[in-house]
């Protein structure tokens, strides 16, 4: 009953729409519409909480991601690509306004971009500009006060946003202990027939993706559809079933799960969020450095993974309705999600850092005739593949190793649609509604094969490459030099501290320095700490060589960027 009034009233929704909303056939031509690979198609933008690439199309040997990585090898894959903060809302508001925290003022979860820093166009606002539907599910925005307690409806969206029902039990106690009780654990498998409402929200956002993509199919209308994905966010509660595809016995340590000696204080996370969980609180571990025992670890990963796969299965589905609707010929996908997630390298867990395992997403673009051959009507692009028969793992139909922002996204998309790319932002542009930071990465998905595996163009000098290689910047707000009970989320009054992290294919160099909460401004004659890793030699970023280099260069190349 409860769902058949959720399809009663978005279909009124819809139908309150303007009449020329749902006009047959691609939209008339409007201010901005130009040609793009592809030109008049719709757009699936799937964006997914806390994900880091453990996918066999990312060359993960263990996961079961059969229905992303049949994505990726229908798209261009991106094996490089960084957040601009890896923690929910700022990240989100980047990518969604195409403009970096320093920007949008939001480094917390507790202002409006709007009010606080400029009336900013987002991407969803500007394809309903255009022409288009635009529909948002599951976690896209970041709920509450950083989008209005709206997901920034009506500027982003033509009808209300979409949140499952049982959002509301996310953190309830449903993890069920060896002694039968039920906790708030971080680790969480269960029997969905036993959730509240016998559910669980990702299962709901499929659900409803897959009834809008039904009712514009029937519509005929050119549609943007945002579906944000919770799981792998903690709690790692997913049905139970798949964690047979991982046995404990499978699962390995981090490679480096040791507090590195060189990792500056302030760079460290002290995962007060893991802490708050039942299960982790009965552990007793000592604060900030102390270790969870080697068994939990491994639980956790275990967990992570089960929870990936449970993800794949949502998008096997999603994607499969795309398929059975006849609309995979005519609809751009994205795939990507806001930040990583660490999995006990460093010493670490969960977000809240600069590190690669934080900050790196997938990121893959499916463009039905560019990335792709033409599709052949009701020829099947995404048949659905069960993770417990189809161990996945398909290699990228394309790949670009190059240094990558979420903060294109918006450019990119609109270039990919055929759209006017929205103009590079001025040095100060808090007044400017349309401009964005990021830059259309379209030019990559054309780059010769010989050179996609240098990762880089090649150059002949060191001075030169700084200048000219494509780097990612991200970002992190500390309260103090040591970590501190507030460290991984310090409100913005609190703030004292900014880690601005500078990724090339070759090094991350991150230089923390005073920032003033009040006027929004960092002190780089105020540095507090350094780090400098090396990735040829250092992949994993545990060998700080800060104090024993000389950076001016880094240092220059950073500045350079914060000026523009």
């Amino acid at each position: 009953m409860a769902a058949a009034r959720l399809c009663l009233w978005v279909s009124l929704s819809l139908l309150r729409l303007p009449r020329d909303a749902f006009a047959a056939g691609p939209a008339a031509a409007v201010p901005g519409a130009r040609r793009g690979p592809g030109d008049g198609m719709n757009v699936l933008f799937i964006v997914v909480d806390d994900l880091r690439p453990v996918l066999g199309c990312y060359g993960d040997k263990l996961v079961k991601s059969p229905n992303i990585d049949q994505l990726a090898s229908q798209s261009m894959v991106f094996s490089n690509a960084y957040a601009q903060q890896a923690v929910c809302a700022p990240s989100r508001v980047s990518f969604l306004t195409g403009r970096r925290p320093d920007t949008t003022r939001l480094y917390d979860f507790y202002s409006y971009w709007r009010v606080h820093a400029g009336n900013y166009s987002t991407m969803p606002q500007y394809f309903k500009e255009n022409g288009y539907v635009t529909l948002s599910v599951g976690k896209v925005f970041h709920p509450g006060v950083s989008s209005n307690y709206s997901d920034d409806y009506p500027y982003s969206w033509s009808i209300p946003p979409f949140h499952p029902s049982a959002e509301k039990h996310e953190n309830d106690k449903t993890c069920r202990g060896k002694d039968g009780k039920l906790y708030a654990n971080l680790v969480c498998p269960v029997n969905v027939t036993e959730m509240p409402g016998g559910t669980l929200p990702d299962i709901q956002s499929t659900e409803e993706a897959t009834h809008l993509l039904n009712i514009m199919k029937t519509k005929r209308q050119k549609f943007f559809l945002a579906v944000g994905y919770h799981k792998p966010h903690i709690p790692l509660r997913y049905p139970q079933e798949f964690l047979k595809l991982y046995p404990l016995e499978n699962i390995t340590l981090a490679p480096d799960p040791w507090v590195p000696k060189k990792l500056p204080s302030v760079a460290y996370n002290p995962w007060m969020d893991i802490r708050q969980r039942d299960d982790v609180q009965a552990l007793n571990v000592s604060f900030p450095y102390g270790p969870l025992p080697d068994d939990f670890q491994r639980q956790i990963r275990q967990s992570y993974y089960a929870a990936v796969s449970y993800l794949d299965v949502q998008v096997g589905l999603l994607l499969n309705a795309l398929d059975n609707l006849g609309l995979s010929n005519n609809t751009i996908v994205v795939f990507t999600a806001d930040h990583g997630w660490s999995l006990g390298e460093h010493g670490e867990w969960a977000k809240y850092s600069n590190f690669d395992v934080a900050t790196r997403v997938p990121l893959m673009f499916y463009v039905p005739g560019m990335t792709t051959s033409p599709v052949s009507e009701g020829a099947k692009v995404f048949p659905y593949l069960d993770p417990f028969s189809h161990a996945g793992g398909s290699a990228p139909q394309g790949q670009s190793k190059k240094v990558v922002e979420l903060v294109s996204l918006f450019p990119t998309l609109a270039d990919l649609a055929g759209l006017q790319v929205p103009p590079a932002c001025q040095e100060t542009s808090f007044g400017v509604e349309l401009c964005t930071e990021g830059t259309s990465i379209v030019h990559y998905f054309n780059i010769p094969e010989g050179k996609l595996q240098e990762g880089k163009e090649g150059c002949d000098n060191t001075a030169r490459c700084l200048d000219e290689e494509p780097a990612a910047f991200s970002q992190y707000p500390r309260p103090a030099d040591t970590p501190q009970w507030n460290s991984d989320k310090p409100k913005l009054q609190d703030i004292r501290i900014m880690g601005y992290s500078m990724r090339t294919i070759d090094y991350r160099y991150t230089l923390w320095v005073q920032f003033n909460p009040n006027n929004f401004t960092a002190n780089f004659e105020d540095v507090h700490a350094g780090e400098l890793y090396m990735m040829e030699n250092d992949p994993n970023q545990d060998y700080n060589i800060y104090n024993n280099t000389l950076h001016g260069w880094f240092f220059k190349k950073l500045l350079h960027f914060l000026k523009r």
